[in-house]
């Protein structure tokens, strides 16, 4: 084994033991300089998602890669409206745009993919229902269940309020539903007078 065969088997040992999916700046703190990470690449070792967002190539192919990307490269963001249907599976559309929630006055996302929706939110509506949840390595912070459809009754302009309504009648459905979650969440949004006649007529 030459010595640069024997510097890669490290960096994937060093990679692997990193779950798998890193930044550049995570693979150099690991020890893994960018001219080594680079080879790997070229030999198919691992596989960029994104500018500066790579994993490991033997990994199983991730189910979602846009939201690998955005949750390696925006770990303060949280998956909200739309996205975060898909996510709890209370939508049937697949977003085209991943939607992260961001704190107001965050510096702007600048990725070059996946194409971002960002919402800026006061501090109570951005911290109230995060959910973090591991997929392929990589921590996904997600709005919970009520507070997405409480999301998306307050950007109703910007979801459709037919797709707030038919998400609040599949989280209805669904075992262990709590209408005082959904409405503690509306409350925090300043929705809860739209959100309540909806929820009255299906309870």
């Amino acid at each position: 084994m030459t010595r640069r065969d024997a510097s890669e088997a490290e960096a994937l040992r060093q990679l692997r033991a990193a779950k798998g999916v890193f930044r550049t700046s995570q693979a150099r703190q690991l020890g893994v300089p960018t001219k080594t990470l680079q080879h790997l690449q070229d030999r198919g070792h691992v596989e960029q998602l994104s500018r500066g967002v790579y994993r490991l190539a033997s990994l199983p192919a991730p189910a979602d890669p846009d939201l690998l990307v955005v949750a390696a490269r925006l770990p303060k963001a949280v998956l909200c409206l739309i996205s975060a249907l898909a996510f709890h599976e209370l939508a049937d559309e697949v977003p085209h745009v991943v939607h992260i929630a961001l704190p107001r006055g965050a510096e702007q996302p600048r990725l070059d993919h996946p194409p971002l929706h960002v919402v800026r939110l006061r501090p109570e509506p951005f911290l109230a229902g995060i959910e973090v949840h591991r997929r392929d390595g990589v921590d996904l912070r997600v709005y919970s269940a009520a507070k997405t459809v409480a999301d998306c009754f307050r950007f109703r302009s910007r979801v459709g309020l037919d797709t707030a309504m038919k998400a609040l009648k599949d989280l209805r459905k669904r075992r262990g539903f709590d209408p005082e979650e959904l409405l503690r969440f509306a409350r925090i949004d300043r929705v809860e007078r739209i959100v309540r006649p909806y929820l009255e007529a299906i309870l």
